[in-house]
């Protein structure tokens, strides 16, 4: 794959470097500027244009030192969308210009996302035609490294992407899913290839000829994907692993519970109880947990919290729809965000790993982030607050304060590749 070069305009003596200029967009940058006056006010201003030409800015408000610096791993936001030091605040802190966006990266092999870093000479709160910037350039953040092979997958009834690392393998496999949304969502995927996992992304509805609504999730469905991925002669058996987040973090447990092939299992707040569509496998029936839409709360911005519509965990109405846990062949790492508004994520995690101790297992994990929302996803990912879900009438909540937030993803991104690793053995490695 053949990198552009990043175009850098400079103005006078002052220059802004961001290095490195192409990056994997789970990983940190470094921006400095130099040839500023002493104490001089400035701006650091981030934006980029989504694949649906949505824009995302983001700025934050300075001092340069007594040598005319600044270095945002040592220097101190005073305002903006964050203050502190925080070296990344420019890329975490992006928000949409069209209300109830979510960035979403879907062409993860073709194109980058472009990001153009701005320098002002004063604090400039939304940058006109006429502010001219004394320094700008532009960077590349890519969500796959050269070499790794996306391959479509339709065989049988199953449908998405395998993300193949460089090289002779094998590779530790793993399938990757997200939420109750549909479709096929391929970035985690991708990024967790480029660090040299073999990774399934995979859909199970409203993608294709899939079915447009889950009328009920069957598990021989995901069984198949998961065969499918071991027969593979790059991928490492004999286990695999499964990272899900929300209704796919629902059934990441079931799979971890029911099928042979998945050693490890990561749950990204998600329930521990079969929600709405019941679940079937083979001679095995879970009824769903019916959703009590009275309870749906809706906010200042119109978007409805979800947090009690499936009710308490704990109430009897609950007990026939528990994931049984216990039955799970390997283990099992819970990812939740302490202000989750789509579900009480933690309180059904620490139930379900009571459950799993109850019956003598010790197989699980818990990581839980202090005012950190539902969408937990890769490092440097702006914070969604509130989106559209297909179907929906209004959009969804779903919590997070921005710094915790942005925090709680650097954590876990690295904490989900050792338990993946730990379980699966080393992945290989591929760099930019």
């Amino acid at each position: 794959m053949d990198f552009p070069r990043c175009h850098r305009r400079l103005i006078t003596m002052v220059q802004l470097m961001v290095t490195p200029e192409i990056s994997l967009a789970d990983s940190p940058v470094w921006i400095r500027a130099v040839g500023l006056t002493p104490s001089q006010p400035v701006t650091l201003h981030s934006s980029l244009i989504d694949e649906k030409n949505v824009k995302f800015e983001a700025r934050a408000f300075y001092w340069a030192n007594e040598a005319g610096e600044i270095d945002v791993k040592k220097a101190s936001a005073v305002g903006g969308d964050y203050t502190g030091v925080c070296p990344m605040g420019l890329f975490w802190s992006l928000k949409p210009e069209k209300m109830f966006h979510r960035l979403i990266k879907r062409d993860v092999i073709g194109s980058p996302f472009h990001v153009q870093i701005n320098l002002f000479g004063s604090f400039v709160m939304m940058p006109s035609e006429k502010d001219t910037p004394l320094a700008t350039c532009t960077i590349e953040r890519w969500f796959v490294t050269p070499g790794v092979e996306q391959i479509k997958i339709k065989d049988g009834q199953v449908r998405g992407s395998l993300f193949m690392p460089p090289g002779p393998g094998p590779f530790p496999g793993v399938i990757d899913m997200f939420g109750g949304g549909g479709g096929l969502i391929k970035f985690r995927a991708s990024l967790l290839a480029s660090k040299g996992f073999a990774v399934l992304a995979l859909a199970y509805m409203a993608y294709e000829d899939l079915p447009q609504t889950l009328a009920e999730v069957n598990l021989e469905y995901f069984e198949e994907a998961a065969k499918l991925l071991l027969k593979h002669p790059k991928v490492r058996g004999p286990g695999l692993g499964v990272i899900g987040v929300s209704k796919g973090s629902e059934i990441a447990l079931a799979m971890a519970s029911f099928l042979v092939q998945i050693v490890a299992a990561v749950c990204i707040n998600g329930t521990t109880t079969v929600n709405d569509a019941p679940l079937r496998f083979r001679d095995i029936y879970i009824p769903g947990v019916c959703y009590y839409p009275e309870k749906f709360l809706i906010n200042s911005m119109g978007a409805l919290d979800g947090h009690e519509i499936i009710g308490d965990p704990r109430d009897e109405a609950h007990q026939a729809s528990v994931i049984p846990l216990e039955k799970a062949h390997g283990s099992v790492l819970f990812v939740v965000g302490e202000d989750d508004r789509g579900f009480n994520s933690k309180l059904f995690a620490e139930l379900a790993i009571a459950r799993a101790k109850k019956y003598g297992k010790n197989n699980c994990t818990l990581l839980s982030y202090p005012k950190a929302g539902h969408l937990i996803e890769p490092p440097c990912s702006p914070l969604c607050t509130c989106s559209w879900i297909p179907g929906y009438m209004k959009p969804t909540q779903w919590g997070g304060e921005m710094e915790p937030h942005a925090q709680a993803q650097e954590h876990s991104w690295k904490e989900i590749q050792k338990f993946l690793e730990l379980h699966l053995g080393p992945a290989g490695s591929s760099n930019v």
